[in-house]
């Protein structure tokens, strides 16, 4: 029933337009008819729980049925939320304040709720950070978050007044990275999104994922950034794609070497979200952003309604998705 009710919503929202132009895109590149590409989409839809953008980023068009039997859609991803992350504690992690308060042994920097500081307050935790992001409170993929520094703030009174009408409440202490992650990139923090699932026991770590800027002051995906998969031990195995479809093995900025790098302090990272993981246990299936300083790994924020990084089999050769690793610890 879930199912069904997924797909009917997912029906309800689509954008035919942008489906077409990207069947027609595929098409081109493939010398394909897109109208064959456009009947494909809607056959993986009903069979696979794949919207035309995991066609598109999986490369479902380059893949026969067993193969693309492998890879977790986002139906399936949304078959993994609705069991096993109970809707009663989803805010924890959806609002970014209510993710602070609820990890704040575990997030390591500096905070303030614009909503409930005084002017003296704000003033005050702006003498100490130089350099501060200001957050809306449950954006995505990055909309909604910039970076400012303190010092050019003129007045702050009215700097606030638009903070509070953008929605951006949660203002946040700068994080300064590790200088190996910094080396790749240094503009924007570099983060790791870690995918993990507690089965009430053990917490299992399902898939590594470097997210790297490109560009710009953020890692995200849809603002520019870039990623690529990491292995168990955490290092980078394959190239790094943005969201043209462009691979690197070099950083296209510092022209740093991506595969072989190795995260560091990976290891502290797992005892992290070994803990992490275990703080809202209601909340099973949890995709974590990572930032790591110097001497430690923090918390950024936490997904309950992860996206699974999968690479596209173009660029890795590889054609088996994340189902078979996942489906070996959840029971979907």
């Amino acid at each position: 029933m879930n199912r069904i009710k997924y797909y009917f919503r997912r029906l309800k929202s689509l954008d035919y337009k942008n489906m077409i132009r990207t069947a027609k895109e595929i098409a081109k590149k493939n010398h394909k008819f897109s109208f064959f590409i456009f009947i494909d989409m809607i056959w993986c839809s009903i069979f696979y729980q794949s919207g035309y953008i995991d066609y598109y980023e999986f490369e479902f068009y380059l893949l026969n049925r067993k193969e693309r039997q492998t890879f977790i859609t986002g139906g399936i991803a949304n078959s993994i939320i609705v069991k096993y992350n109970q809707k009663e504690f989803r805010h924890l992690f959806a609002d970014k304040v209510n993710f602070n308060k609820t990890f704040k042994n575990y997030i390591g920097r500096d905070y303030l709720d614009i909503r409930e500081a005084s002017l003296e307050e704000v003033n005050a935790f702006l003498l100490r950070h130089e350099f501060f992001m200001a957050k809306a409170i449950d954006s995505l993929m990055g909309h909604g978050v910039e970076k400012f520094e303190s010092k050019e703030i003129e007045n702050v009174e009215a700097f606030v007044a638009k903070r509070l009408e953008n929605r951006q409440f949660l203002f946040e202490e700068y994080f300064i990275q590790h200088p190996e992650l910094s080396r790749l990139y240094p503009d924007s923090v570099n983060t790791i999104r870690m995918i993990t699932f507690f089965d009430g026991k053990d917490v299992h770590i399902l898939e590594g994922v470097l997210k790297l800027g490109n560009g710009g002051n953020l890692d995200n995906f849809g603002a520019g950034g870039m990623y690529t998969v990491l292995s168990d031990d955490g290092i980078v195995q394959y190239p790094a794609f943005d969201k043209n479809d462009i691979a690197y093995k070099q950083h296209p900025i510092t022209h740093q070497d991506l595969i072989g790098f190795k995260i560091p302090l990976y290891e502290d990272v797992c005892e992290l979200l070994d803990k992490a993981a275990r703080v809202v246990p209601e909340i099973q299936y949890v995709g974590w952003d990572v930032a790591i300083s110097a001497t430690k790994p923090v918390l950024i924020e936490g997904n309950y309604n992860t996206g699974v990084f999968q690479m596209k089999p173009s660029l890795t050769g590889v054609k088996t998705g994340l189902l078979p690793k996942f489906s070996s610890i959840i029971e979907l």
